[in-house]
């Protein structure tokens, strides 16, 4: 879009930004993506913010230590998913659900579950196991929605201007299709959330290595592996494509701290490989994605399979789905808080800077992971600016070259916000 059309009127630039929504898939199974349903979300804002989505979902997961109760009340199934075991998604016919509440009872495997587990996210709900020869177990636990309705409402609502921000550059991306998702973590905001195009669903590219990482660090966190752990890599492991391990002589024994690093450290496509061989392949990552009810995300291929990708197996993921994880690692909803800092640690090393970090002013503290391909252009993580703590996650489908572009663009625009009193924040 040429500057001079930059004053056109609110309304073209709504048009413009449904255009973009038109232009989402549609939501995904931990096995699959779904069909497309022809449009995005109906809720997203445009120029002029919307009212948030309500803090009820009919997909709410229960986060205790060391494991996640998820429930699909459109469903009725459940998934338990802890370190003890995994029960797979779980029909359970009876399931009720009244005053915003789902309950009901399953058994699977000589094991029972009875739970109770509120719709409404920071909510308290509780989750029963026992076994014919085990006493009851309660673990009450914060319920999980996507997004987490904000702890203070008034002061969320400073936030809203960020969406109109955010879809002014959307609706100027005339070659991409663009979306963002912004959640406040510090509480200066209420730890609102805000989308444009939030349910965009393009290729998930390198974003994926996120959920890889997780996975195993939550193995770390269940103690059935050790960091220190060495995994043998065999020349028959090489991709090229971004990374280091490449360049390397094998067969050599690489620690798991290692692979984990320089997955995020360099994007490297050989950990993320071998990694996803040392985890069982897809189905422990997928069924990660599934127990925390991320839709629209799914590991279908290793990375460099170009073979896999012309049969059309291909890994996506959407903003909303990313700021999910995010939020759920920064609160210690799915990692422990040693794990989280770890993580973390190694988005703040990332080599790959020339999306976020490029965008905002020298030295503003970053942890991301990008995401590239000739059709995607992705960069998400944490704006670190002590106080004003930030989720976000960019993501874009379209030419590579003018999706960077975008990306800087919203990187950008959320800086200038949080840092600027009247874009929105607090006077000092």
């Amino acid at each position: 879009m040429r500057k001079s059309d930059k004053k056109r009127s609110s309304s073209l630039l709504a048009a413009a930004v449904a255009l973009v929504v038109a232009m989402t898939t549609g939501p995904a199974t931990a096995d699959g993506p779904g069909p497309s349903d022809g449009g995005g979300r109906s809720d997203e804002p445009g120029v002029e913010p919307a009212p948030e989505r309500a803090p009820t979902s009919e997909v709410s997961w229960l986060s205790f230590p060391g494991g996640a109760f998820a429930v699909d009340s459109l469903g009725h199934t459940v998934r338990y998913r802890a370190c003890d075991g995994d029960t797979g998604r779980v029909a359970d016919p009876g399931m009720r659900v009244a005053a915003g509440v789902a309950s009901g009872e399953v058994t699977v495997d000589g094991r029972s579950f009875r739970y109770r587990v509120p719709l409404v996210g920071r909510s308290t709900g509780t989750l029963v196991v026992s076994g014919p020869q085990a006493q009851p177990v309660e673990l009450p636990g914060v319920v999980v929605t996507s997004p987490q309705p904000p702890t203070d409402p008034a002061e969320g609502a400073r936030l809203f201007p960020l969406s109109g921000q955010l879809a002014r550059v959307v609706a100027d991306a005339s070659l991409n299709a663009a979306g963002a998702t912004v959640r406040d973590l510090s509480g200066r905001y209420g730890d609102q959330q805000v989308s444009v195009n939030g349910a965009l669903r393009p290729k998930a590219a390198s974003v994926i290595k996120l959920w890889i990482l997780v996975e195993l660090l939550r193995r770390v966190d269940c103690g059935q592996v050790a960091l220190d752990d060495g995994v043998l890599v065999t020349p028959a492991d090489v991709v090229g494509g971004t990374g280091q391990l490449q360049f390397e002589t094998f067969p050599q024994v690489v620690t798991l701290h290692r692979l984990a690093q320089y997955l995020i450290k360099y994007s490297d496509n050989v950990a993320a490989n071998v990694l996803i061989t040392y985890l069982g392949g897809f189905a422990p990552v997928n069924a990660l994605i599934d127990s925390m009810n991320q839709r629209s995300t799914i590991l279908a291929r290793r990375m460099l399979d170009s073979a896999a990708a012309q049969r059309g197996e291909e890994n996506y993921t959407s903003p909303d789905d990313v700021v999910s994880l995010l939020g759920a690692v920064w609160d210690g909803e799915i990692l422990t808080p040693a794990s989280r800092d770890l993580m973390i640690g190694f988005m703040r090393e990332q080599t790959l800077n020339t999306k976020i970090p490029a965008a905002l002013p020298p030295g503003v503290p970053v942890a991301h992971k990008t995401g590239d391909l000739p059709d995607a252009s992705h960069d998400v993580g944490y704006y670190l600016i002590p106080g004003t703590e930030t989720a976000v996650a960019f993501l874009t489908a379209g030419p590579m070259e003018t999706g960077d572009e975008t990306v800087r663009r919203m990187a950008r625009t959320v800086y200038d916000f949080l840092v600027t009193p009247s874009g929105g924040a607090v006077e000092e």
